[in-house]
């Protein structure tokens, strides 16, 4: 996508509307307990200073609508340990302020008291309804703040709210910034010209919610890998038994359709030779090998690849020059269930040849887990956002920035 990117614009002296995706996991207390997401938009910040603009942050924290009647609760949705762990971060010497609301008076007397390179970060932007429903007069308003804008959350680029779709119709200049503009980089060249072979990696539960992520990613990849929870959907569509395994009863069909679809363009499918079964969803389970030919038995569940598997699964990666992984292999929280994702994981680790793509989500947690996450090519921010990028659909928060 051919988009206006942060070093394309002059900030110097600049009101600079960034959009962060500071929605963070946090303490009881409400302080930050992992500051991924913050980290990552450090880049941006900083250039942003470097250049002498006048930066204002928007995030949303959490899911105020659920928790509206709950003040206690709300509460902790606030930003201001956000703002606390930011100004930590950047080492002292940054001013960073916090208003309470994302529009009105104490927020335009706040943007017009900065100075270049000074941060203002705004209040929880889902506290205002006009947000999530993507309201024009909140976009305006919004837009009246900044005279650029910057998309960096792009875990929200797949929702069109006021802060990441509705404010670049106010706005001549709306560009996106460092962590945005790699991941577009990356998924796009995935979806237009990767380097071949290209193998696609596919775990988690569902198949049916994976329908179009699959079917797109049948037109494009080489090689097609199913792990995790979907691939006994698989299994039952092909008539083996799956004992008390995940099933997706809605999947069946789709599980035949992919089959055939595969087939018909040449795509080679990779289903689980063999799995680690237990006999209960625990670490402490009884764990015993089940052959995917001869099924799995009443009262057993799978919940990893077996080594049979593992070696299946990397030598054909050895082969591929790209990888998309979205999705584990099996119930890697748990250490008895983590040693199939954690084998693709090394396995990628060490060939630095092969370019790896981790969608978000839970597989960017597994790799991160395994302190494996800097040895990938790209760790993506957004799970959703990537998910829809490889089912080919247009992203509204990156559709709105401007073009070159």
């Amino acid at each position: 996508m051919n988009k206006l990117s942060i070093t394309d614009l002059d900030l110097a002296g600049k009101r600079v509307l960034m959009r962060v995706d500071f929605n963070v996991p946090q303490h009881a207390d409400g302080t930050v307990r992992d500051d991924t997401r913050i980290r990552a938009a450090l880049q941006s910040i900083n250039y942003v200073r470097e250049q002498g603009g006048k930066l204002i942050l928007m995030s949303h924290l959490g899911r105020p609508k659920k928790v509206k009647d709950d003040a206690a609760k709300l509460a902790l949705l606030k930003m201001d340990p956000i703002a606390k762990h930011l100004f930590d971060l950047l080492g002292g010497g940054v001013k960073v302020s916090k208003v309470d609301d994302i529009v009105g008076p104490e927020v335009e007397a706040a943007v017009a008291a900065l100075s270049p390179g000074d941060i203002l970060l705004l209040e929880n932007t889902r506290f205002n309804p006009g947000e999530e429903a993507n309201d024009p007069e909140l976009s305006k308003r919004l837009a009246a703040l900044g005279d650029v804008y910057v998309s960096d959350a792009f875990g929200t680029v797949h929702r069109a709210h006021a802060s990441t779709e509705g404010v670049c119709h106010f706005m001549d200049q709306c560009a996106a910034g460092f962590l945005v503009q790699k991941e577009m980089d990356y998924f796009g060249k995935v979806l237009s010209n990767p380097d071949r072979p290209l193998l696609a990696i596919l775990g988690g539960a569902k198949v049916s919610d994976k329908i179009t992520v699959i079917d797109n990613l049948l037109n494009l990849v080489n090689t097609l890998i199913i792990g995790g929870g979907m691939a006994y959907t698989f299994m039952k569509a092909l008539g083996r038994d799956i004992g008390s395994s995940l099933l997706d009863e809605n999947g069946i069909e789709v599980a035949k359709q992919v089959m055939d679809k595969a087939r018909e363009k040449g795509v080679e499918l990779l289903l689980p030779l063999d799995f680690v079964i237990g006999d209960d969803f625990s670490n402490d389970a009884n764990t015993q090998i089940a052959e995917a030919g001869a099924g799995i038995p009443d009262g057993w569940e799978g919940l990893d690849i077996g080594p049979e598997t593992r070696e299946l699964f990397t030598r054909n990666i050895g082969e591929a020059k790209t990888v998309v992984w979205n999705g584990p292999l099996g119930v890697f929280e748990m250490e008895t269930f983590a040693q199939g994702t954690r084998t693709v994981a090394e396995f990628l680790a060490a060939h630095p040849e092969i370019t790896s793509i981790i969608g978000g989500g839970d597989t960017a947690a597994a790799v991160e887990q395994f302190g494996l996450a800097d040895k990938m090519s790209h760790v993506s921010t957004g799970g959703g956002a990537s998910l829809e990028m490889l089912e080919g659909k247009t992203l509204p928060g990156l559709a709105a920035l401007t073009d070159k």
